[in-house]
Formats: C-alpha cells, sequence, structure tokens
C-alpha cells in the first residue's frame, strides 16, 4: 500500500472513530501511524491532553488488523482511562477488552478470545504484568502475538517523574519478548525533558531516538509538540483560609461553565467537601482512591452524562478521564508537581472553547506534600533487612507473612518489592516472594537525586502561586517545552475573571461547617497476621470482651477545618502545654453530640450504653501535659471521676515505637503497657464504661492493648476520645 492509499485509509477510521466524515489526522498523528505501520518503528509521543494519542493508537490498530496483525496491547494505568478506551475503540468498529482488578470474573472469558482471535484491542493494568499467572501463562503467548504494544500515560515509567509506578517497569520484560518488526508506540502529556529520555532509554528507545523529526527508519521516532491548550484560561485565588475557600466554592460553583472536577489532596477533604456542597444545594459526586469501583464508574457516568456538576475528586481521577465538554478544574489546594497540576487541569476543555482552571492553594498544603514525601522509597537498612528475611526464608512469603519481619507498612512494602522485582533482586511467584540471590546495590544517589527533585518541584508551585508572569508559559516551561509564550488568557495577562469575595452568610455557614467537631474512631477488631513470627501468641478475632468500643475524634490532621488548628499543635517538635481551651471546648461539644447520638447514653434509645463512669488517661513523655490536662478537663466538665493514666512499664520508650505496620507496632506494645494497682482497682469499683483519653491515635493499636487492659481489668466499655486521627 503506498503512503497516499494509507494515509486516506487512516482518514477513514478516524472519521469512523469521531464520528465525523470530514475528520482528517494531523500531520504528527498521521506521522506516528505511518512509522507504527508502514515501518513497524517505535515511537515515543509526548503531546498535550486533547491532541489526539488515542487516536494513534486506535488508528494504527484498525490498519494493522486488517493486514492480519495480532491484537494491540494496551498498557493503561486507570480504569477510567479504560472504560472510555473501550467505548470509543468500538466506534471505529474495534472490539476492545481489559484485564484489570474490576473485572476478574471476566479474564477467562478474555482469554478465551484473545485465543481465538476476536479480540482487536486487549488494555491491560500495569499491575497485571507481575501477577505470576498472568506473567507465566498468559503474557508469553499474548507477547508473541501482539501485533502493536501501546505503553499510555508512559511517563510512570519514570522515576525521575510526578508518578512513578514500578509496576510499568516490567515492560522492559514484554518488550524483550517481542518479536522482531513490532511495533510500539509510547505516550504521554506530562514529560519534561529528562522524564522524555528516562522513558525513551527504559522502553529501549533511547540511543536510536530520532528527536529532530526525522524520519530515518532505522531509529525510533519521538514526537513532541507544544504543550498550550488555547482553551484554558488559568488562574489563582489567595483566600485566607479554608473556611473562605469552602465558601466561595459554594457560592460560585454555579457560575463556573459546564460541569467539572473539583480537585482536593486528600481522601477526606474531598469527602467533607462534597458533603457540605450538597448541603448547600448543589448536585456534585465524591471520587477517591476509597471509593468503591461502582461507585466510581457511576460517578463518571453522572459527570460524562451531566447528571452533577461536579466530581469532588482526589488524583483517583487524574490520568485518562475523558470528557471534552468539561467546562472547569477547580484546585481546593495545590499539588506538590507543576507536572502533576497541568495533567490534572488537562482534563478540561478538550472539546470546548473556554474553561476555567482555578487554584486555591491552602496553608495545609505543604504538610501534606511532606506526608506524601515520607512515603518515597524505604531507606537502605530496611530494604537490606527485606532481602535478609527472603534469603532466609525456606519458602515464597506472602505480603502479610513477611510484614511482621520488618519495619514497613503494607503498601510501602510492597512497592518496596515491586522495584526490587523490576531490578531482579527478588521475584513475586505464586504464594508470595522469593530472594533471587543476584547481587543488589541501593543506588543512594539516585534516591538522593528524585528527591531533590522532588523538592524542587514543590518550589516550584509556590512559584507558580506567587508568579506575576503567565501562568500557561510557567507551566510548560516546567515541562521544557521550547515553544512556551505568554498566553494571553491568564488572569496575569488579561485580568482576573473571578474576584475573592464571599458574603458574610456564606462564611460563616463554612465556617460553622469546618469548625463542627467530631470523627468517629473505628477500634481494632481482628489481630493482625503473622503475630506468631514476632514471638506474640495472638491471632484471630479480638474478643469482644476486650475491644474498645467505637470512639471519637476532634478531627483529622488532613481536614481542611480542624486539622489546620491541630497539625501544629501536635507536630514532632511542638511544645507541650495545657489544652488549649478553643479545644477543650470542641472536645466537650463532641462529647455532648456523642451522648445524643444514636446509642449514645443520653439519647434514650432502649439499647443505649450506659454513661460513662470514669476518665483514664494515656501516658506521654512528649505531650504529658497536653493529655493530663485534657483529662482533666473532661473530667471536671463531665463530672467524672480522674480514674488515673495508662503507663509505659520501665524500660519502654513510647517515643522510639516505630510507625511502621500492625505487627511491628504490636511488637514493641507487647509488655509496654500496664495498669497502675490503684488505676485497676478505681476501674474495678466504678464498674461501668469509662472513657479513654489521648492526643492521637495513628495505627489504632496502642488504643486497642490499651483497651485490652481495661477491659481485663473490669471496665464495662473503652470509649476513645483522641483529638486527631492522621487522614
Amino acid at each position: 500500500m503506498s503512503n497516499d492509499e494509507l494515509r486516506t485509509a487512516a482518514d477513514a477510521v478516524l472519521a469512523r472513530l469521531v464520528g465525523d466524515p470530514a475528520a482528517r489526522l494531523r500531520e504528527d498523528q498521521w506521522r506516528a501511524i505511518r512509522a507504527l505501520v508502514a515501518q513497524r518503528r517505535r515511537a515515543l509521543v509526548v503531546q498535550r491532553t486533547g491532541w489526539g494519542k488515542s487516536a494513534v493508537y486506535f488508528v494504527a490498530t484498525a490498519l494493522l488488523r486488517e493486514n492480519g496483525g495480532g491484537p494491540t496491547v494496551i498498557v493503561s494505568p486507570l480504569l477510567a482511562l479504560m472504560r472510555n478506551q473501550v467505548d470509543a475503540a468500538a466506534r471505529a468498529g474495534i472490539h476492545a477488552r481489559t484485564i484489570n482488578s474490576a473485572n476478574p470474573e471476566e479474564w477467562a472469558t478474555v482469554q478465551q478470545e484473545i485465543g481465538a482471535g476476536t479480540v482487536d484491542v486487549l488494555l491491560v493494568s500495569p499491575e497485571r504484568l507481575n501477577n505470576p499467572d498472568f506473567r507465566d501463562n498468559v503474557l508469553p503467548e499474548l507477547a508473541a502475538a501482539t501485533g502493536l504494544l501501546v505503553v499510555d500515560e508512559a511517563h510512570c515509567i519514570s522515576d525521575w517523574g510526578h508518578d512513578f509506578r514500578p509496576d510499568y517497569r516490567r515492560l522492559r520484560t514484554m518488550l524483550a519478548d517481542l518479536p522482531p518488526g513490532v511495533p510500539v508506540l509510547a505516550t504521554t502529556a506530562t514529560a519534561n525533558a529528562r522524564v522524555t529520555a528516562d522513558v525513551a532509554e527504559q522502553l529501549g528507545t533511547g540511543a536510536a531516538a530520532a528527536t529532530d523529526g526525522t524520519d530515518d527508519t532505522g531509529s525510533a521516532l519521538v514526537l513532541r509538540g507544544p504543550l498550550d491548550r488555547s482553551s484554558l484560561s488559568l488562574g489563582v485565588l489567595a483566600l485566607p483560609d479554608a473556611a473562605h475557600r469552602l465558601a466561595w466554592l459554594a457560592e460560585h460553583l454555579d457560575a463556573l461553565p459546564g460541569s467539572g472536577i473539583v480537585y482536593t489532596l486528600t481522601v477526606a477533604a474531598a469527602e467533607e467537601v462534597t458533603a457540605y456542597l450538597r448541603q448547600r444545594g448543589h448536585t456534585v459526586a465524591s471520587y477517591t482512591g476509597k471509593t468503591e469501583n461502582a461507585e466510581r464508574q457511576q460517578a463518571e457516568e453522572d459527570l460524562l452524562a451531566n447528571r452533577v456538576k461536579a466530581l469532588v475528586a482526589t488524583s483517583a481521577l487524574g490520568m485518562g478521564f475523558d470528557k471534552p465538554d468539561l467546562g472547569f478544574v477547580v484546585h481546593l489546594g495545590s499539588p506538590a508537581s507543576p507536572i502533576a497540576y497541568y495533567q490534572q487541569v488537562g482534563r478540561a476543555g478538550r472539546g470546548v472553547e473556554h474553561a476555567e482552571v482555578l487554584l486555591l492553594p491552602g496553608r495545609e498544603d505543604e504538610a501534606i506534600w511532606q506526608y506524601f514525601a515520607s512515603l518515597a522509597f524505604p531507606p537502605e537498612e530496611h530494604v537490606r533487612r527485606t532481602l535478609e528475611v527472603l534469603a532466609g526464608a525456606d519458602r515464597p512469603l506472602s505480603l502479610p507473612a513477611l510484614e511482621p519481619l520488618v519495619e514497613l507498612r503494607r503498601n510501602r512494602l510492597e512497592t518496596m518489592l515491586k522495584v526490587l522485582d523490576v531490578d531482579g533482586a527478588v521475584k513475586r511467584v505464586k504464594g508470595g516472594w522469593l530472594s533471587t540471590g543476584e547481587p543488589w546495590a541501593y543506588d543512594t544517589e539516585r534516591y538522593a537525586w528524585v528527591n531533590r527533585q522532588r523538592s524542587a518541584e514543590q518550589e516550584a508551585m509556590r512559584e507558580y502561586v506567587r508568579t506575576t508572569g503567565c501562568r500557561m508559559e510557567f507551566l510548560r516551561r516546567q515541562l521544557d517545552d521550547e515553544e512556551a509564550a505568554p498566553c494571553g488568557r491568564c488572569d496575569n495577562c488579561a485580568g482576573a475573571r473571578f474576584d475573592t469575595e464571599v458574603s458574610g452568610a456564606a462564611l460563616d455557614r463554612a465556617r460553622g461547617e469546618l469548625e463542627r467537631p467530631g470523627v468517629e474512631v473505628e477500634p481494632r477488631r481482628m489481630w493482625p497476621t503473622g503475630l506468631t513470627a514476632v514471638g506474640i501468641s495472638l491471632k484471630g478475632r479480638i474478643p469482644a470482651s476486650e475491644q474498645a468500643a467505637t470512639g471519637r475524634a476532634l478531627g483529622r490532621l488532613s481536614d481542611i477545618g480542624w486539622g489546620n488548628r491541630l497539625r501544629p499543635m501536635l507536630a514532632a517538635h511542638a511544645p507541650d502545654g495545657p489544652v488549649p481551651d478553643d479545644v477543650a471546648r470542641a472536645v466537650v461539644d463532641v462529647l455532648a453530640d456523642w451522648a445524643r447520638g444514636p446509642g449514645g447514653w443520653a439519647s434514650g434509645a432502649p439499647d443505649a450504653m450506659a454513661r460513662p463512669v470514669g476518665v483514664v488517661t494515656m501516658a506521654s513523655l512528649n505531650r504529658p501535659r497536653l493529655i493530663q490536662s485534657l483529662g482533666a478537663r473532661i473530667s471536671e466538665v463531665g463530672r467524672l471521676p480522674l480514674l488515673g493514666s495508662i503507663e509505659y512499664a520501665p524500660g519502654h520508650e513510647p517515643a522510639r515505637t516505630p510507625r511502621s505496620n500492625s505487627a511491628q507496632r504490636l511488637k514493641v506494645l507487647d509488655g509496654a503497657l500496664h495498669l497502675p494497682t490503684d488505676l485497676s482497682l478505681a476501674v474495678k469499683a466504678a464498674d461501668g464504661p469509662v472513657l479513654l483519653v489521648d492526643d492521637q491515635t495513628d495505627t489504632g493499636w496502642t488504643l486497642a492493648v490499651a483497651a485490652r487492659l481495661l477491659r481485663r481489668a473490669g471496665a464495662a466499655e473503652v470509649l476513645p476520645l483522641v483529638l486527631a486521627l492522621p487522614g
């Protein structure tokens, strides 16, 4: 087929894909398709969101399949993108299927369809690539049959980037197993020059990449275009506090064009903002990493159909969600990276002439950045300890079995193992993880560089807020866009389109919502698995007679309301002192709401719990005055006796207790807490429920162990009351 004939056929597929008989490929879309279909090359496409990267691989798929090629395999990071892609493929007559964590019941059928040759496109989540069964039994046959490999959101491959995902690096194995001449396409909208080079290298396109736009068929093709989005009008609104931001959003949401997304930095904030906006009459839905899959899918459909004004979302809705007429993106809080910010705002204005993009930064942003930064690759001693444990095991160790033996929480341990797997030091097999025995070096220099990069990105976000220059130009320069120039549309170029005024009534309502204290504290009901490995003979369900009841906290540290008050007070180096009056009053309000609420001791319900008969405080070396004064205030206001304090046994230092996984936490707590004799006698004599007071709870295990001691001493119930939950 000649180039002209191929171009005509490609345009015809595009017309079916977009439903427009007059549609024609962009020049760079055509160049990428020609490289893949006619020249069977590898290509890396770095283009702005909305440019049409998916059109490249769908058109290429149709043309390759017409010529007898095997199915296209698309490695895609998010379910939202997968659902969009399946629908888009169908419009072009392309049969697409998915294999991901949300549809395990369909995997066997999908694999049969692949074997029968009826699947044109298979979308696979990166996590599947190292699932032992998929990797060993499905992937080899799939790689042998693949007609085109597509790596979507390819910046995830690079740990220099803002959204590194170690599962993506398993693509090296698949690339190595591809038969000669199978084309490969990598796409992303959010890669600066360093990430682009790293992705190209990891895809095996680095040394031979033609970045000058040439069509040398002996090299890979890199197509990088300008990143301006002419529909986006960027702006920043600097508001005094969280109440002003919430009030502004409630008053101005309806004035924003069409429907859109309100991004928050944490799950707690997303749920908090969603609840408040609903109270104010707005039709919104929450979308976070904790949202059930069915609810996520319904929320996506509601936004696509404009049945909601906005999704209030975390970065779980970051990549791949495709709604061309999305009219606005508002951020309540700054992301830690301008590249991540560009990616998220790029959801808006893809098929409309004008979309509003607003950033409302908050003073809690940097504390949240620091928290997520703390989840980076672990220190070398933790990595070495994990490798030692695996090397000494006589069988594969699952995550639950390995977790008690190392000082890492489950999600951080799993991420670390995936990196070690890619590096060849460990291997995932059925039943868990094995040591390969291969030598491994901790890349101190690389991890330090990545940390410095993160710090530089955070400073760039501060500068984005402060800049008096063009905001779009600023973002484009952060992505190394050589064509960056003033946009003429942002608030600094064209003047602000929104003022910061909010009515007194709206502000009062927002303050009332944010200052409303009280969050439930769910008790621990099951002992963690693997405690026998650390010498503790506890397992299974905690007996009901030894459990704490559902407790209360004043707020979450990640809240945009009480979190802003509690974070500095409970910071690691904050001075100890008596509980502030406003905090004490709020805790009393929490107690009053608790008492009057469902099942509360003042609710009048037939099955209501009995009224507390006393107050017990937790010992602390860090904040003894704070906790003791809080217990005393509750005792005074509630007219309850202060029964005493749970103490640490001699030789146990609570400040050294690791913030690691549950088994390691319990290992340190085992034997560390005890009830003084006078407290045991007082609890037994009181003969009723007691309030257990502490400053904050992280894992919940200190409260669980303390509650067990109190219940065994005769407390009818233990009602935990703390100032803060972590998030």
